[in-house]
């Protein structure tokens, strides 16, 4: 098929690259003419494991292509994926005015039948005013589809191509259909492609990610009582996880969520329900909760050193999740300014998100070239994000270069009694 994808972000390019992937001839648009001259290059802006290896590949067989002009693709495109920007506002809610502009746009440049399909995260409802701007602005026929997007950072590649299932919102079997065609290739293993309203296809993206909060934070709530009681916070969560019912994802408590999707999904849900008159009082509760947890391990500092005035804490991960460079929402974001406020001398590692975080702290802190130069002369080592390559260090080499060896497990990766037999004062979460 021929498809136009309307965004250049992290939805949009893996869906694009993805497509082409799959034989389709796909050109993604982007207004930003820079962004396009360098994905033309076969550099891609962001890192997420095998994309920049799809985008040089279906480039240099010519099913991918980058353009400034939305017009041009959407005359040569069948279907048109709209995955621009929806950023939250101040009370929560998601703010639509990109995505309406590319459907103005659309409607404007349509010379025939086109699926208009919107991949973006976007309230419920938001199918019907796409559809009505388009239809201010042509005579010519259309569907609007809903079609969310289930992509986790670190793993989006993956996740596209071989979907727990695909969610499509039609309102007519023509769109649907061509839909349904779309997404065969990726669903041949059995994986459901359910068809569905547009306000259900809406809703299941923010239902799903606000469980999936709500489940985290459970088990930080968990954690903390398992702190009160003495116990152990990784045999509860085994023995929940075993209950067939339950299952062992996210279940691991730790320092809260954050990126992109989580904390914006939940916070857009419960504006959205408000507009509605309903309080979605448990939501506000996951928010409240995963507030207070991005602050444990500072608090946990305090009540270990008194006052962290004058202290030099490393800090090891800095992205919100391994295998990503996103920052957004990220723990550590919080956690290192509050240290920075507390007095603290700052010492930041991450594999991949040292640049980002250059934009966010500028020289407040210090950045290390690698893992262990962060720890040179610390009072003690913060763990925020659960890089692989934290899980197994060199124990004595740590020791020898921290001032005092203490550690501030934020993601539970090592064993307190593997901890005490290397010498290590050990903090962990729920432990």
């Amino acid at each position: 098929m021929k498809i136009a994808v309307v965004g250049t972000g992290y939805v949009g390019l893996v869906v694009g690259a993805c497509l082409a992937e799959t034989g389709n001839d796909v050109t993604c648009v982007d207004k930003d003419a820079a962004k396009v001259r360098t994905l033309r290059k076969g550099r891609v802006p962001i890192f997420e494991p095998g994309l920049n290896e799809l985008v040089v590949k279906n480039q240099d067989e010519g099913r991918l292509t980058f353009t400034t002009q939305l017009g041009r693709a959407v005359k040569g495109a069948q279907i048109i994926f709209i995955a621009v920007g929806t950023p939250q506002g101040e009370d929560g809610s998601a703010d639509l005015q990109h995505v309406l502009d590319v459907a103005r746009d659309v409607g404007r440049a349509m010379e025939g039948y086109k699926v208009i399909v919107n991949k973006s995260t976007v309230p419920v409802g938001t199918a019907e005013k796409v559809r009505s701007v388009i239809r201010r602005e042509t005579t010519h026929p259309f569907s609007v589809v809903s079609n969310p997007e289930f992509l986790k950072q670190g793993a989006a590649v993956d996740d596209f191509m071989k979907p727990d299932r695909v969610v499509i919102g039609a309102e007519d079997p023509r769109g649907a259909e061509m839909m349904v065609a779309l997404y065969q290739p990726f669903t041949r293993t059995g994986a459901p492609i359910m068809v569905m309203d547009c306000p259900s296809a809406e809703l299941s993206k923010y239902a799903a990610n606000a469980l999936l909060a709500t489940r985290i934070s459970f088990m930080n709530e968990i954690a903390n009582v398992c702190e009160l009681f003495g116990a152990d916070v990784d045999r509860v969560r085994q023995a929940v996880g075993s209950d067939r019912r339950i299952g062992t994802s996210f279940l691991f408590p730790g320092v809260g969520y954050g990126g992109s999707c989580f904390p914006k999904d939940v916070k857009a849900l419960v504006r959205f329900s408000a507009d509605k008159k309903y309080d979605f009082r448990v939501l506000k509760a996951v928010e409240s909760v995963n507030d207070s947890q991005k602050r444990v391990l500072v608090r946990k500092m305090e009540a270990h050193f008194g006052s962290l005035k004058g202290k030099t804490i490393a800090v090891w991960g800095l992205a919100f999740k391994p295998k990503t460079d996103d920052m957004r929402e990220a723990p550590a974001v919080p956690i290192v300014k509050a240290l920075l406020e507390k007095g603290a001398k700052v010492q930041v590692y991450d594999p991949e998100a040292q640049k980002v975080a250059k934009a966010i702290f500028g020289t407040k802190v210090s950045y290390a070239a690698k893992s262990y130069d962060a720890l040179r002369g610390a009072d003690a080592l913060a763990i925020v994000t659960e890089w692989h390559e934290f899980r197994e260090p060199d124990f004595p080499r740590m020791r020898k270069l921290m001032r005092s060896p203490v550690i501030f497990d934020g993601r539970n990766i090592y064993q307190p009694q593997q901890m005490k037999a290397h010498g290590f004062t050990y903090n962990s979460i729920g432990r």
